[in-house]
C-alpha cells in the first residue's frame, strides 16, 4: 500500500519558475507499506534561513503527516530520497541509524558542492547505503536512476496487486511533463519522421515496468497511461 504525504509547499519565485509569476508548488512524499517493512520516499523541507527568505516554506511536521497514515517515526525502516535538495531530504536528521538509499552520485554532488545544505545529508546518525544503478531493495521494490533534474536522481518502482505505481519525485515537474515525454518516445516508436522532441533516456526502462500510475513530489495530478495505447 502507497499512501501520500502532505508535507507543505513552496512559492518558487518567478525568475526560477519560467514565467510572469511565482509559482506555489507541494512538497510530497510517500509511505510504502511493504512485508519487509515501512519505506519513506522523500521527506519533506529542510530550514535554512537563506532557504526561507528564498522560497518562503510552509512546512508541515514529518510526525503528523506519519500520524495522520497511521504511522511514527519509528516505524519506518528505510528512506529513499528522489535526490538530496532541501525540499525532498529536510527530514532526514530525524531518521538517524535508518539507511538511506542514494545513487553514489548523488551523494558526491551533496557533499562536494553547494548543492544543498550540508547538515540534511551528514547529520549525527546519518547512515548511507551507496547504489551505482538500479536496485531491487526489497521484492517487488525497485529503485531506478531518472537523471535529467539532477544527475543523480532516482524514483521508486512498486509492484502491487492492481499494478505498478512509480514514485517519479522530481524526474518531472509536473505529470504533465511526464506526458508530453510519454507521447514523444510514443511518436518515435511509432517512425514519425523528424523533428520529434528528445524523450528522457531512462523512460524506456520505466515502461518495461509496465505503470499504472506515475506519482510526483511537486505535483499532485497523477499520470496514467492513455487508453488508446
Amino acid at each position: 500500500m502507497i499512501r501520500r504525504l502532505d508535507l507543505g509547499y513552496i512559492i518558487r519565485p518567478a525568475s526560477e519558475a519560467g514565467g510572469d509569476h511565482p509559482r506555489v508548488e507541494s512538497i510530497l512524499a510517500y509511505l510504502v507499506r511493504h512485508e519487509d517493512g515501512l519505506l519513506l520516499f522523500d521527506t519533506g523541507i529542510g530550514s535554512h534561513p537563506d532557504v526561507d527568505e528564498h522560497y518562503r516554506p510552509h512546512r508541515r511536521d514529518l510526525r503528523a503527516a506519519l500520524a495522520d497514515a497511521g504511522a511514527d517515526l519509528d516505524d519506518v525502516s528505510l528512506v529513499v530520497n528522489c535526490h538530496l535538495h532541501f525540499d525532498h531530504c529536510g527530514g532526514n536528521p530525524l531518521l538517524p541509524g535508518r539507511p538511506i538509499l542514494a545513487q553514489r552520485s548523488e551523494l558526491v554532488t551533496a557533499r562536494t558542492t553547494e548543492y544543498t545544505l550540508p547538515e540534511l545529508v551528514d547529520f549525527r546518525g546519518a547512515k548511507y547505503e551507496e547504489l551505482d544503478g538500479e536496485t531491487e531493495v526489497w521484492p517487488g521494490v525497485w529503485i531506478l536512476p531518472t537523471p535529467g533534474h539532477v544527475d543523480g536522481h532516482q524514483s521508486l518502482v512498486v509492484r502491487q496487486p492492481d499494478g505498478t505505481v512509480v514514485l517519479a519525485g522530481q524526474a518531472h515537474d509536473f505529470a504533465s511533463e511526464f506526458a508530453h515525454d510519454h507521447m514523444a518516445l510514443h511518436a518515435w516508436r511509432a517512425g514519425e519522421a523528424q523533428p520529434l522532441p528528445p524523450h528522457s533516456v531512462w523512460l524506456k526502462r520505466m515502461l518495461e515496468f509496465d505503470p499504472r500510475r506515475v506519482l510526483f513530489a511537486h505535483d499532485s495530478a497523477v499520470w496514467e497511461p492513455p487508453a488508446i495505447l
